[in-house]
């Protein structure tokens, strides 16, 4: 929500003119802007990196390089070079791979060949290349990050000097020096720029803007303004260039080569390089009427428009949370307003107060001394950001007659005390489904996340014990998540990632849904990864001086991924509890086991639960083989530690 607020400062600001993109990104007469704008690209490990994050370095080096040219290995070694004799001066360096068809695994591979630590930047679109004036390989930008401009512009025979000028807060010797070597690396799109001024508003950018964007911008919706006429969009176009590259809207996340998901709100390639241009030539208006003003007579839904008014609402209690401090987590219990077995086609959670509601996570109670005839797990979820949950391919979640909905009420304070009145919607299957939609969490209750690192890495498993179908995959970390991926990793030991988030968004937390249900095989491991961002750099960081560890509150933090899915061979009418018991039994073995190799060694084991273990490693070591494998971990209380639930909460 800070986030939010922010932006709508930064609308207000950057609306005012469309001038200033750097030099005039596309211009041939410039090959060389002079600023260097802002810009968010994935490198070939899958991991992103922002340039204007990257502020506080004393100098930033990009090199052009491509797949397949001996030209290009041999610059990266001598690239290779200065990082080590620079790097542990906080020098930055890049390769930057513009070539279209360049694949980010070759890339990968011979990055790997060649023993690089540098990080390649896969601009696929051309956007940065562009920006910049690449025309060759080997190419060397030495940018100052105090001004974003390019102090040092050549071959890396000429970059040593200039790096050094810059971290001593001096021009460089030789601000351009001419490139004779290397291939010429073709940007078609800048070839024709002078078109760019022919783009359509009407045909080509205001549709693109109603499908991808206008869900949010309407009057009332959680957009900072409405999207309802081209006088609105040309006065903001420099911050929608702005988000647009540097990749925060629209707010979907998934790596496009990683899978493919029914609720992807992305941008396509070209979609995002028609957008950028129209934008660069001054965002003309052009001739046709204007789409968007049909925009103008319309308010945000209160209910999702694409599942209209519940079947059934609940108010939750209302909350006053105060201005400031730290508001322990809050358990509403309402009566269950279903006095019969009940299966959902979808929840929807609408918060109250968006700017303190952190998360809602829910479950159902059953009257005690009664047990129910169905499986009853939560009944709705919300995160910053979230969607409707919706059930799908003839499932249903299942809630179990009578007992209490509980709803766990995460509140962050936001220094004016203030009032929540949170709602959820339920909308009931008329008919039985045949198949029970369940959920599990992978999570690591033992991270920590030491003081000021930049990239801490977390790891966390399930192993499935049967076949199953994955329907959704949501993560979830608090102010210090950065990346997050999710990956197969089969009994044979073949890998298949899942979904990767490149960067995190704590301030759009999303479930991603495959197209086609996953098939998950018996002794799958589903595994998790987060990266960790606990620098001072991190300007959401709480505290950054302090050692992380798992924790309830926003300022501490979480290591969590959700999956819903349904067993293979588990009807409505043949329910496999066996089978959720069997696989929560794997989760704190998946939790200790950083490896991932099957055996909880004593140099996994941290915190409270860690130190607990290691006093007793000799003793649940029964074979001896100096680990503990998932049946002496149960055979100590393992299961009864993690409260052997036959479903779990959201969160």
């Amino acid at each position: 929500m800070r986030r939010i607020v922010a932006t709508a400062f930064v609308l207000a600001v950057g609306g005012m003119a469309l001038a200033g993109f750097g030099g005039g990104a596309l211009q041939a007469a410039d090959p060389a802007p002079q600023t260097v704008d802002d810009f968010q690209l994935t490198d070939h490990t899958r991991l992103a990196h922002r340039l204007y994050y990257f502020g506080y370095a004393p100098a930033i080096v990009l090199m052009t390089r491509e797949n397949g040219s001996a030209a290009s290995k041999a610059g990266a070694a001598e690239l290779q070079k200065l990082a080590d004799q620079h790097g542990g001066k906080g020098v930055l360096f890049y390769l930057l791979d513009s070539k279209l068809g360049d694949s980010r695994d070759a890339a990968a591979a011979e990055a790997k060949a060649q023993g690089l630590s540098i990080p390649i930047l896969m601009d696929e679109q051309q956007l940065v290349g562009e920006q910049l004036g690449v025309t060759r390989e080997g190419e060397v930008f030495v940018i100052n990050p105090k001004t974003w401009t390019v102090a040092y512009r050549g071959p890396v025979s000429g970059a040593g000097a200039a790096i050094a000028a810059v971290a001593a807060g001096k021009p460089a010797p030789q601000a351009r020096v001419a490139m004779t070597t290397g291939r010429v690396i073709a940007f078609p799109e800048r070839d024709r720029a002078a078109s760019f001024a022919r783009i359509s508003y009407a045909k080509d950018i205001a549709p693109i803007l109603q499908d991808k964007c206008v869900t949010c911008h309407l009057s009332g919706g959680i957009g900072p303004f409405a999207m309802d006429s081209y006088d609105v969009v040309r006065g903001f176009a420099p911050m929608i260039r702005e988000t647009v590259r540097t990749r925060r809207m629209p707010p979907y996340f998934a790596d496009p080569h990683i899978g493919a998901f029914k609720n992807d709100q992305g941008l396509t390639a070209q979609q995002t390089k028609l957008l950028v241009h129209w934008i660069e030539a001054g965002a003309p208006r052009g001739e046709g009427a204007d789409p968007l003003v049909v925009n103008k007579t319309r308010v945000a839904s209160e209910w999702p428009e694409t599942l209209g008014k519940p079947d059934v609402i609940v108010d939750l209690p209302a909350f006053k949370v105060p201005a400031s401090g730290i508001v322990d987590y809050q358990n509403m219990r309402v009566a269950n307003p279903f006095s019969e077995n009940t299966w959902l086609r979808a929840i929807a959670m609408k918060p109250g107060d968006r700017r303190v509601l952190h998360h809602v996570v829910s479950n159902h109670r059953p009257t005690p001394g009664t047990r129910p005839t169905i499986p009853g797990g939560s009944v709705g979820s919300y995160t910053p950001g979230a969607q409707p949950q919706i059930m799908g391919d003839n499932s249903g979640a299942p809630v179990p007659a009578g007992g209490e909905l509980n709803f766990q009420m995460h509140y962050t304070t936001m220094g004016a005390e203030t009032t929540d009145r949170s709602q959820v919607g339920f909308y009931v299957l008329k008919e039985q489904p045949k198949y029970v939609k369940r959920s599990a969490v992978i999570g690591d209750f033992a991270l920590m996340i030491p003081a000021g690192a930049a990239r801490h890495r977390e790891t966390a498993y399930l192993t499935f014990p049967a076949d199953a179908y994955l329907y959704t995959l949501y993560p979830h970390s608090h102010y210090r998540g950065y990346h997050v991926e999710l990956k197969a990793i089969l009994p044979d030991g073949k890998e298949t990632m899942l979904l990767s988030l490149p960067k995190y968004d704590f301030n759009w937390q999303r479930d991603y849904d495959p197209v086609k249900p996953i098939l998950v095989k018996a002794g799958t491991k589903l595994v998790a990864t987060w990266v960790y961002d606990n620098s001072v750099h991190n300007t959401a960081n709480p505290d950054p001086k302090r050692n992380v560890t798992w924790g309830e509150q926003s300022h501490e933090e979480m290591m969590y991924f959700r999956v819903n899915y349904r067993w293979a061979d588990e009807t409505v009418t043949n329910l496999r509890n066996d089978l959720q018991q069997k696989l929560m039994g794997s989760l704190m073995i998946g939790a200790l086991d950083d490896n991932v190799d099957g055996l909880v060694q004593a140099g996994e084991l941290r915190g409270r639960m860690g130190a607990m273990l290691k006093a007793r490693f000799a003793e649940l070591d029964r074979d001896k083989n100096g680990g503990l494998d998932n049946g002496e971990l149960l055979a100590m209380g393992g299961r009864r530690a993690m409260r052997d639930p036959v479903e779990v909460p959201d969160l």
